[in-house]
């Protein structure tokens, strides 16, 4: 479609393909563009959308960031009622649950799903002519809460079906939940800003859709998956498996595995398997469901006054472990925060040794009144971190001791402060050994700086020795110095001064990112070098300019505002800029040499980091992905590459070695797969 075309087609068909792009990420797990080229794509669509306000749409993608914060949530009554399923722990019910389904339709054949059992928060959607025009929490089952403005913000549910003849009506009921990694990462930004963390996943979804404000909504890390229907109309399903086929071909996500099986002994097997699998997943699983495939058969099934007659959820015992409480240490985070730690008899749990467990803070000691020496049950909440869950009364000798938080800095000792709102007790010393360490160890990690070799033993080397205290010194570090260092040869030294050096021409949002400014991720680094450009214009903004754009908010334009304002920071920054350290945004036009190449990169670099070839080749027009399709043009095989090579073999992707890849970033030719041979290529 050319420039000139109607603003009302131009604006359909970038939805169509901003839709296509959302499906080939979130559901295909195959994405054919770079995360910059999608942010172009949306910012095109709004620019469009802003111009002509008549052609605005609930279902935009431009929609997904939330509107305004809500007054209240509204009360909306089920199409059909949403009941929940009898839960059981006992193999022998489940042989019970199978007695009595044979006897309810003994002339029928059938089969079961089993389908892993999310640990989430129900919802139903429904979507009428494809548009998503509501959702609802289950509530009492035939009330809810209307939550459509948050769950929106979710990226991975369509706002519009993908089909050309969607069914008049169409409402799936699924799980909404917060992938585990995601929740480690909320937990451990609520505690760095003095906030209660969340006790589990499935809480802190239940807490996020409750939130009045969808813009907060948009940050938390939600997903969904869906697993069943309410109402429908224009459409009909003979068996759950084909419902499940049919709702992934709308771009609905469902669940990642399922298994078909005649018999309910051939069930109870799987489930043995399923739950050596339960880590294997990114959500909380807590068990299995079972259901009857043949949906034809549901209604002469029936259900009792909650639960329907044709399925039930089989719940795994958590996993717990009981262990001696022996000390608690206290950690000092970046920003400060004191953390309190329990250490531990060590014990097996899920698979790990667990000797350390989280206690968040003082108010979650005093709330479960836990002491030294008690025995204490443990487990991981979210599958990750370990925590200490409840105190073994019973076995109370009277010899535990009561703990309290100390007075002063456990590292440096200063004072420490307890801010108003906050639960968390920081050390207000900037230069407080702990805090620089930690601070050095994020700015130079992967995802920022990206200092090859300074990791945390480095660090802590450097910091005790009193080479470093912020990482404007990490430029003014001498290889005499380094060489000084344990366990540190000639060779080694050469790398840390090497990258070190090569750490400056890393872009401006990575660097913003390595500064460890509280509540400015990766992705909020991203949107403020992009939209300030340079050091100098985000150190000059005010609030009220950083709370205009969008992703940023309230909480985030303060948190800037604050980092920047403090004298100390003024001076680090103006060290990194004496050491040349890149505070401007790079122009976005580069060269298009690359330009409809999409390139995988697995294994270890020499020469490089994946980031830095990701990077350069981005500079050049090419797109980056994780997964190997056969869209793929190369795979990029480093050190020790692995599935992604296999998979590229099979699909005759073109393999480059990381010398092939600098002869191609550094040529004004690029090569295609006919001429594989003349340069070299290994298979």
């Amino acid at each position: 479609m050319t420039d000139n075309a109607e603003p009302q087609a131009r604006i359909e068909e970038l939805r169509t393909e901003i839709e296509r792009h959302n499906r080939l990420y979130y559901i295909d797990a195959k994405p054919e563009i770079t995360d910059r080229e999608y942010d172009q794509l949306l910012s095109a669509l709004d620019a469009l959308e802003k111009e002509h306000p008549a052609f605005a749409s609930a279902s935009s993608p431009t929609r997904r960031v939330g509107g305004a914060p809500l007054a209240n949530f509204e009360n909306v009554r089920h199409a059909a009622p949403m009941m929940s399923l009898s839960n059981t722990y006992s193999k022998e019910e489940l042989v019970e649950f199978d007695r009595r389904i044979r006897k309810l339709i003994p002339e029928a054949s059938f089969d079961y799903v089993l389908e892993p059992k999310i640990d989430g928060v129900a919802i139903s959607l429904r979507y009428e002519n494809g548009e998503l025009t509501q959702a609802v929490t289950r509530g009492d089952g035939t009330v809810g809460d209307d939550v459509t403005a948050n769950v929106r913000t979710i990226q991975s549910i369509p706002l519009r079906l993908s089909d050309l003849m969607p069914p008049a009506v169409l409402e799936v009921r699924g799980e909404i939940y917060m992938d585990t990694a995601g929740f480690a990462k909320l937990n451990e930004t609520r505690q760095e800003a003095g906030l209660e963390p969340f006790a589990n996943p499935r809480n802190a979804c239940a807490g996020s859709l409750k939130l009045l404000d969808p813009r907060e909504v948009a940050k938390r890390p939600l997903d969904a998956i869906f697993y069943a229907t309410g109402e429908l109309d224009g459409v009909a399903f003979d068996t759950h498996e084909q419902m499940l086929n049919t709702l992934k071909s709308y771009g609905l996500r469902v669940t990642p595995s399922y298994w078909l099986k005649d018999a309910i002994e051939e069930i109870l097997d799987q489930l043995d398997a399923l739950e050596n699998m339960r880590h294997e997943f990114p959500f909380e699983m807590d068990g299995g469901v079972i259901k009857v495939n043949d949906r034809r058969l549901y209604e002469e099934l029936g259900a009792t006054a909650k639960s329907p007659r044709w399925a039930v959820a089989y719940k795994y015992e958590p996993e717990q472990a009981e262990t001696a409480l022996r000390a608690i240490s206290i950690q000092v985070g970046r920003t400060g925060v004191l953390t309190p730690v329990a250490e531990l008899e060590p014990v097996q749990l899920a698979g790990t040794t667990v000797k350390r467990a989280t206690l968040h803070n003082e108010d979650e000691i005093r709330r479960k009144d836990i002491r030294i020496g008690d025995r204490v049950i443990i487990e991981k909440a979210g599958e990750i971190i370990p925590a200490v869950v409840k105190v073994v009364d019973e076995k109370r000798t009277g010899a535990e001791l009561e703990f309290t938080m100390p007075v002063a800095c456990p590292v440096c000792g200063s004072e420490v402060e307890r801010r108003e709102g906050e639960v968390a007790i920081r050390c207000v010393n900037l230069q407080c050994p702990a805090q620089v360490k930690n601070w050095l160890t994020h700015f130079a990690s992967r995802g920022a700086m990206d200092i090859n070799g300074l990791g945390e033993s480095l660090v802590e080397q450097l910091v005790d020795g009193g080479l470093v205290k912020t990482p404007a010194e990490l430029y003014s570090l001498q290889k005499v110095e380094a060489l000084g260092l344990e366990r540190m040869g000639e060779k080694s030294a050469d790398n840390l001064i090497k990258g070190v050096e090569e750490s400056k021409k890393r872009p401006f949002e990575k660097v913003l990112f390595g500064l460890g400014i509280r509540h400015v991720g990766k992705g909020a680094a991203n949107i403020l070098a992009n939209e300030f450009k340079n050091i100098d214009a985000l150190m000059a903004a005010d609030v009220e300019a950083l709370e205009a754009i969008h992703d940023i908010g309230p909480i985030v334009g303060k948190s800037v505002v604050d980092y920047f304002r403090a004298p100390e920071t003024r001076a680090v920054i103006d060290q990194l800029r004496a050491a040349g350290v890149n505070f401007e945004q790079a122009d976005a036009g580069g060269s298009h040499e690359l330009e409809g190449l999409t390139f995988v990169l697995t294994g270890s670099m020499e020469s490089m980091t994946r980031d830095e070839a990701g990077d350069r080749i981005k500079a050049r027009g090419g797109k980056v992905s994780g997964s190997v399709s056969k869209n793929t043009s190369y795979l990029v095989a480093g050190e020790s590459a692995g599935s992604k090579l296999t998979k590229a073999e099979k699909l005759g992707v073109t393999i480059l070695s990381e010398e092939q890849l600098i002869n191609l970033l550094g040529s004004d030719e690029i090569v295609g797969d006919e001429n594989a041979g003349q340069m070299g290529f290994e298979f």
